[in-house]
């Protein structure tokens, strides 16, 4: 079926401007920090920016709730660009959601103070309370502040949108984050605001990914902010305070980590609210982006069946997996409570004895070195290439110890094997009656390859394929 061309003008907009160069490192990039209450559209004006769809949009408000950070091409410089949560005043004292609005508000005004600029963000139409209190939180930043009235598209409700000059701003632009209405103006005015002197280019080193998923409330966002040493990630009782994949980066090993805080997987038929659908959604697909996976299970919940399909879609994409037993210090410290633990994991993932299992907790920091230690294991481990020669060598001793069954029926021969790609780690067997390879021998092929050439704690892919003849005739190298 052919994919149809999309007519969403952010995903559409191919102008040089916003191509970067992706094999480069920018440093010191200048911070702009999109503001505002709730619903005026500072996600979608973050997605137009960057174009492409990183923040989740919907008209339900207060959708974003951690800061979420980007770097993209604005007139051809780079800039790092953060989508805020909403300012909030009215709350319904007493409720978590009263609780959230809290935290996300003093989330947003931290942001402030780190920002090179300000895009303040207003809405067409009347003026609010919200906007007023804002207003006068931003005075002390007031030489950084941009000030767009957005949902303007077609010169919709400018006159009303005159009205915000009352607070002083020395420049109004009217625009539309939705349709792309003077954007352009306001992409100019933002450079113009930006000191780029300290920007330094260099080469792109790729960092290890880790994406830590697992069921809500299982402590996420605390191990997050525990890798990354900040606060970046909200951290709350309130089961499904993540909804973007909030991106966090620090080193250890000597290597360069990019961790990705996801929202918390729920049963399909909890998930009612659409917003949480793209949370989930986003949170998935995560696991392609990532090396290593870090399945967090509450110790005091232990596993249910939820965990078992979050992590099938780690194995199924041959990604690095550790799970993690979280909250551990809320459990007896001796080795039988350990080992009961580990029992109940390896019964539930039986096809998965390979994955390392880590105790720690992310509240103390207990544990935070073995896990890192073990994720730098794995990582290796997924870009290990066996050459073709010690893998065929290898292989004639594993026949040669198990051959292949006699009977007449599933009698086939084995001729050679090269590795087909690392991260994630694959081998194409060559045989001569493919089809009837049982899945025991199979089975016993995976734990060699494992145990003997030091795959023993990642998944690894096998193929057959027909052939008549050996890997030293056919010249592979």
């Amino acid at each position: 079926m052919k994919k149809e061309k999309t007519t969403d003008p952010i995903e559409n907009d191919s102008a040089d401007e916003f191509i970067f160069d992706t094999d480069k490192k920018y440093k010191n990039l200048p911070l702009l920090v999109i503001a505002g209450r709730p619903n005026v559209g500072k996600s979608t004006l973050f997605n137009r920016l960057l174009h492409k769809r990183r923040a989740i949009t919907d008209p339900t408000p207060g959708v974003t709730r951690d800061p979420i950070e980007e770097v993209a091409f604005i007139n051809g410089k780079p800039v790092r660009i953060m989508d805020t949560g909403g300012f909030k005043l009215e709350r319904e004292i007493g409720t978590m959601e009263a609780v959230m609005d809290e935290l996300v508000v003093e989330k947003t005004l931290a942001s402030l103070k780190d920002a090179d600029a300000i895009l303040f963000l207003l809405e067409a139409g009347n003026i609010t309370c919200e906007d007023e209190e804002f207003i006068s939180l931003l005075r002390p930043y007031w030489d950084k502040v941009i000030a767009a009235v957005n949902k303007c598209e077609g010169g919709r409700l400018e006159g009303e949108a005159w009205n915000f000059m009352q607070f002083g701003f020395k420049e109004l632009l009217f625009i539309s984050a939705e349709h792309g209405d003077n954007i352009p103006q306001l992409s100019e005015q933002i450079v113009s605001r930006l000191d780029f002197s300290k920007v330094e280019e260099g080469e792109e080193e790729h960092p290890i990914r880790i994406a830590i998923v697992g069921k809500p409330n299982t402590g996420k966002s605390t191990l997050s902010n525990r890798l990354t040493h900040t606060n970046a990630s909200i951290v709350s009782d309130y089961a499904g305070t993540t909804r973007d994949v909030v991106e966090g980066e620090f080193e250890y090993g000597g290597k360069k980590f990019q961790v990705l805080d996801t929202a918390g997987i729920r049963r399909k038929v909890k998930v009612k609210e659409n917003v949480e659908y793209y949370s989930v959604n986003r949170a998935i697909k995560s696991l392609d982006k990532a090396d290593v996976v870090f399945h967090m299970i509450d110790a005091q919940e232990g596993l249910a069946e939820q965990d078992k399909k979050i992590i099938s879609l780690a194995h199924e994409r041959g990604r690095g997996i550790i799970f993690v037993l979280n909250k551990w210090d809320t459990q007896d410290q001796d080795r039988k409570t350990i080992k009961k633990a580990e029992d109940n994991i390896r019964i539930m993932f039986g096809h998965m004895n390979y994955a390392p299992i880590v105790c720690l907790s992310a509240l103390e920091g207990k544990g935070i070195k073995l896990l890192m230690n073990t994720a730098l294991e794995v990582y290796e481990q997924l870009n290990r290439k066996i050459d073709t020669s010690s893998l065929n060598t290898a292989l004639k001793d594993w026949v040669a110890a198990y051959p292949p069954p006699a009977s007449r029926a599933g009698n086939f021969k084995i001729k050679y094997a090269v590795q087909t790609s690392t991260n994630p780690v694959s081998f194409l067997l060559f045989a001569t009656r493919p089809e009837v390879v049982q899945d025991s021998y199979l089975a016993f092929l995976k734990n060699r390859i494992r145990n003997d050439l030091g795959f023993d704690k990642i998944p690894i892919q096998l193929e057959f394929k027909a052939s008549r003849k050996k890997w030293e005739e056919r010249g592979v190298k």
